[in-house]
């Protein structure tokens, strides 16, 4: 899988493992931001790129596993890896289980992060492909009028035009006069583009 190229935002109250975790990285060809506390990181605007948080646990006035629950809160999709001099077993799998990338031990070999820092940027861009795609598959689902997107919803269950028609009482002309004006507000041309944009969506299939 190719490299992504990401931003990486390096969290821990330690000034010195902010510089050279930010060296490491850089030398890796990310970006890189670091701050000293977690709240320091929440006054900062939201980042609309691919990117992930590289996060110590422990931190005081707020430590990494509480910024994790905030993040989680604002329904952030950012993968953090974990860096801890103290982190058991139960906090790796509790952070694991809300969401974490990774779980690391402090000092940190290169390799690992590096590795870990790679699947956080690889598993963030394709959630936000995917949450794009959607978005962008709702918007244009929401053009549509009921009577078009019941009948789209027909075509997808693989109902003919004769069949809708009988279903829901009109002419087959008719079914024809909506199915194109669908498929044109959703910027198809075939079944197959049609269910790949609804696959992205809420709508479900209607069977005859």
């Amino acid at each position: 899988m190719d490299k992504v190229a990401g931003h990486v935002f390096v969290i821990d109250d330690d000034p010195s493992v902010c510089r050279g975790l930010s060296r490491l990285l850089h030398s890796a060809g990310y970006s890189v931001e670091t701050f000293t506390s977690a709240n320091d990181y929440l006054l900062r605007e939201a980042y609309d790129g691919v990117a992930c948080i590289v996060l110590d646990v422990r931190m005081p006035q707020l430590s990494g596993t509480e910024l994790q629950k905030i993040l989680n809160t604002q329904k952030s999709i950012i993968p953090i890896v974990f860096l801890t001099a103290h982190g058991g077993v139960p906090l790796a799998v509790d952070a694991m289980k809300k969401g974490a990338e990774d779980f690391l031990t402090k000092p940190v070999e290169d390799k690992p992060l590096l590795d870990a820092v790679e699947r956080a940027l690889q598993r963030h861009d394709k959630v936000r492909s995917d949450q794009l795609k959607t978005t962008d598959a709702q918007s244009r689902l929401d053009h549509l009028t009921p009577r078009e997107l019941e009948i789209l919803q027909f075509i997808l269950g693989g109902a003919t035009n004769k069949q809708i028609a009988d279903e829901l009482f009109i002419s087959e002309k008719t079914v024809k006069i909506h199915r194109s004006n669908a498929m044109h507000k959703l910027n198809v041309s075939s079944a197959a583009e049609l269910g790949w944009v609804c696959s992205f969506s809420s709508i479900t299939a209607k069977k005859i």
